[in-house]
Parts: C-alpha cells; structure tokens; sequence
C-alpha cells in the first residue's frame, strides 16, 4: 500500500530494535560461525552499524533484544532443538551466560549509554514475557525497525509480535540474514516483503538526513 515514508521513519516515533546482535551469537564469541559468516559476507554488521550511529544522531532510540542464561538455566526451557542447543552452549564458559562477554552487544554497534537492553532467557521472542512493548509504548514509539538474526526464526518472532501489537514495522533488509543464506532470501521474499516496509540501511539513514 502507498505510504509515507518520512512520516513512517520519523524520529518522533520511530525506535531501530535489534535482534540477538551479541558477540556469543554474531560476533567475536559465535558459538555459530555459519551464521556469523553470513552476516559478515554481506556487510550486515557494518550495515547494522551504521543504522544504528544514524539513529542516535537524530534521536531515534536504539533498544537491543538480547538473550541471556544463568548459569544454571533456572527459568529456561529447552523444548525445542535451538533452545537445546541453546542450552548446550550455556553450558561452556561464557556462553550467552547473564554478565559474560558473549551475551554482549556486538562492538561494532558501539552500544552507548542511552541505547536500551532489553533480556530474555526463555522463548524464541523479544516480546514474549520481557518488557519491550511496554517500553516502546513509553517512548511513543509506532515504527520498529527491526535488526539482526535470524530471518527464519528470532527476526520472524519480532516482527510478527509488533506487527500483532500494531506497530508499523521496517526492515533493515541489509542488516539481517538467516541460514542457510538462501533460505534467509526466500523468507524476506515470501514472507517480510508482506509483513513489512523493506528498505535498505542507507534510504532509512538518508530520510533521517
């Protein structure tokens, strides 16, 4: 349908929400390297980068949906075969424990002091049992833009829960990916291009200028 652009990106409510973008998931500490190497080869992380300095030049809060463990995984379920394998990472050193290196945001975010974490440490979603649509709603947010990994699962949880909460929401369709590779193309084709505005970092970026 036509839509406004300038007025869909508007700083006055608009908010770049980020999607396990954590050193144990994407970055230096990835426990999956095949996903990390998406990413990498088709500058996503840069791109999300990017997306993110842009955002806080203008005021656009930056919030980061991470996923967190203790270390005896009290309060999480391994019900599914991620979450298993979930649960097996945690297990080693650091891996996406609460307070460990790996559960980070991703360095080339350069997370700042006014950026929100927002942590879960069960399910599959960032607004399942956490506080990220409340916290949205205070900052008047009605346009997420959404970031990050995977396509196929974590990305596909956010943006149908906004869209069920009746939020607008954007793609940052260079700062995403999910494997394998092709797999993470046919979702954006057949199913965000239905759910979402897709636009690349630097038109969103390029409004906000």
């Amino acid at each position: 349908m036509p839509m406004d652009l300038d007025e869909l990106l508007s700083p006055s409510h608009t908010a770049v929400v980020t999607m396990e973008c954590q050193r144990g998931v994407i970055g230096d500490m990835a426990a999956m390297n095949d996903l990390r190497d998406v990413m990498l080869d088709r500058g996503a992380l840069d791109a999300g980068a990017r997306l993110c300095s842009g955002a806080r030049r203008v005021g656009v809060p930056v919030v980061h949906c991470l996923a967190h463990f203790r270390a005896d995984r009290a309060g999480s379920a391994a019900n599914c075969r991620m979450l298993a394998a979930t649960a097996r990472m945690s297990e080693q050193a650091g891996g996406l424990l609460m307070g460990s290196e790996s559960a980070q945001v991703v360095p080339e975010f350069d997370p700042q002091p006014s950026d929100i974490e927002i942590a879960r440490w069960h399910g599959m979603s960032p607004f399942m049992g956490t506080s990220l649509d409340q916290t949205l709603r205070n900052l008047g947010v009605t346009t997420v833009i959404a970031v990050g990994v995977s396509l196929n699962v974590g990305v596909m949880g956010l943006v149908i829960n906004a869209v069920d909460l009746g939020y607008q929401v954007v793609l940052a369709g260079d700062a995403v990916a999910g494997i394998p590779a092709d797999y993470g193309d046919a979702v954006m084709d057949n199913t965000m291009a239905f759910l979402t505005t897709m636009l690349t970092v630097d038109d969103i970026v390029a409004r906000w200028a």
